[in-house]
C-alpha cells in the first residue's frame, strides 16, 4: 500500500462501533443490488432507519443499484441525515481477483462522490463486500484506505471518513493502517 501523507490520514480516522449510531452526515451502508435491505450492516441500517428508509428505496430506485455504484437517501431515523447506499461486489459472483477489487474501488470512489456533491463534512463507511459478499478483509482495508486518501487528495469534501469496523480482525487491520482508534466521543 501506498505511504498516505498526514495531512490526508488526519481527515481519516477508524473506530469499533455500530455505525447506525454515528453522528455524522452521512453513513454509507453496504448494500445489496435491489437496495431492498438484507444481512449484516444494510440490515441494521434499514432496521435503525426505520421502514421509510425501504420505501425511498422502493420509489425511487425500483430497478436497485448496480455493482460498484452508489446512491444517497435521507438518514430518516438516523443521525446521520443521509444514508449512501454503495454496492459492493460480490465475490461469489465476480470469481476475477482483479475485477472485485475494481467494483470495490468504484463503490467508495461513487460513494465520496455523492458526500462532495453535498459538501457533506462527515462520513462513515462500514467494511464493504467484506461479511456475506466474500471479500477478503486482509485485502477490503487497505483497498478501502487508499482509495479514500486518493480521493480526498483532490477534493475539499467530505472533510472527515470513518472506517466503523465492528469486528476484532478489522479492528486490528486498521489499527495497522491508521493508527490508535477514534472514541465515539470523539466523533
Amino acid at each position: 500500500m501506498k505511504t498516505i501523507p498526514e495531512n490526508l490520514r488526519k481527515r481519516m480516522r477508524w473506530l469499533r462501533g455500530d455505525i447506525t449510531r454515528l453522528d455524522v452526515d452521512a453513513i454509507v451502508n453496504a448494500a445489496n443490488p435491489s437496495l431492498r435491505g438484507g444481512g449484516g450492516v444494510d440490515g441494521a441500517i434499514h432496521r435503525a432507519a426505520g421502514p421509510e428508509l425501504l420505501r425511498w428505496c422502493i420509489e425511487h430506485c425500483p430497478q436497485g443499484v448496480d455493482y460498484g455504484q452508489a446512491v444517497i437517501s435521507p438518514g430518516f431515523d438516523l443521525k446521520a441525515r443521509y444514508v449512501i447506499h454503495a454496492v459492493g461486489p460480490d465475490c461469489r459472483r465476480f470469481r476475477d481477483e482483479e475485477q472485485c477489487a475494481g467494483l470495490l474501488r468504484a463503490a467508495y470512489r461513487n460513494s465520496l462522490a455523492l458526500a462532495a456533491e453535498k459538501q457533506l463534512e462527515s462520513v462513515a463507511f462500514p467494511n464493504i463486500s467484506t461479511g456475506v459478499y466474500g471479500f477478503p478483509k486482509e485485502k477490503a482495508a487497505p483497498i478501502a484506505v487508499e482509495t479514500v486518501a486518493e480521493f480526498l487528495e483532490r477534493h475539499h469534501f467530505p472533510r472527515r471518513v470513518i472506517f466503523a469496523v465492528f469486528d476484532a480482525e478489522n479492528a486490528r487491520l486498521y489499527r495497522e493502517l491508521l493508527g490508535e482508534e477514534t472514541t465515539e466521543t470523539d466523533e
